[in-house]
């Protein structure tokens, strides 16, 4: 099975705060967030152009879209990147949703991550909706 990744045009950061912090309201207006909570923390994946009052932010990630719906019979998809991914000394952060995984990457890795991956025959096409 080849396996297509989209692309999105827009970068983003990813906020830490403290687990008892509030998320702000503006966070909810976004197009695409990501919010993850444990005890010791909370994490906040947003479109870097909203700034956050976070302890702690890495700015300039893109996002590679795993093109789904993907079963959860499926098996080994973000493994698989990931590996090519660290194989190349590609930091990732990887969020995963109930239809698809999302793969971010440090924009000045992007052309080496890019081209890894279609060099063990994943698809990269621009993400549809990156026309924003």
């Amino acid at each position: 099975m080849r396996l297509t990744l989209a692309l999105h045009a827009r970068l983003y950061s990813i906020h830490s705060f403290s687990p008892d912090t509030q998320v702000p309201a503006v966070v909810f207006a976004q197009e695409m967030f990501f919010i993850g909570k444990t005890r010791e923390e909370l994490s906040v994946v947003v479109p870097s152009e909203l700034e956050l009052d976070s302890l702690e932010a890495e700015t300039n990630w893109i996002c590679l879209e795993v093109l789904g719906p993907l079963g959860f019979s499926m098996t080994g998809i973000l493994s698989r990147i990931s590996g090519i991914l660290a194989e190349n000394h590609i930091s990732i952060f990887a969020i995963s949703t109930f239809d698809t995984d999302y793969i971010l990457v440090k924009k000045e890795k992007r052309e080496l991550a890019i081209a890894a991956l279609k060099k063990n025959g994943y698809q990269i096409i621009d993400h549809p909706q990156s026309a924003d």
